[in-house]
């Protein structure tokens, strides 16, 4: 399995405060890329550049944060049994095999075949 690479996104244009949704959208996209952030959230790879860039064409881009608050906004995680952040997801299942501990080893596998890997065969969603 290869650790994916990630790239940081600018959302310099949302000012030094931006919103938790476009946050949530670039953690996103840094996780995986902006056409499978874009199947996530229900819309086009365009809409997540041109949101991420603060250059969507709509007076209001209500829409598009009501789409990523309820894709993005936590992940029920089966392996520790809360609900998780995309990153948090990311961080769990890129951490090294446990081999000394039994119950990690449990998790990690649960972990590795969750629908919410990327890298699981079972064809993760992320």
């Amino acid at each position: 399995m290869s650790a994916r690479r990630t790239r940081p996104v600018d959302i310099s244009a949302w000012g030094d405060e931006p919103p938790r949704w476009i946050r949530l959208l670039a953690a996103e996209v840094e996780a995986s890329n902006r056409q499978l952030a874009g199947q996530r959230i229900g819309m086009s790879r365009s809409t997540v550049a041109l949101a991420l860039a603060n250059r969507y064409p709509s007076p209001s881009t209500a829409g598009v944060e009501r789409r990523v608050l309820a894709a993005l906004d936590g992940l029920e995680c089966p392996a520790q049994g809360k609900t998780i952040s995309s990153q948090q997801c990311r961080a769990f299942r890129e951490r090294p095999v446990p081999t000394h501990n039994p119950m990690a080893m449990r998790n990690w596998r649960i972990c590795q075949a969750c629908p919410h890997n990327p890298d699981c065969p079972c064809g993760g969603e992320q």
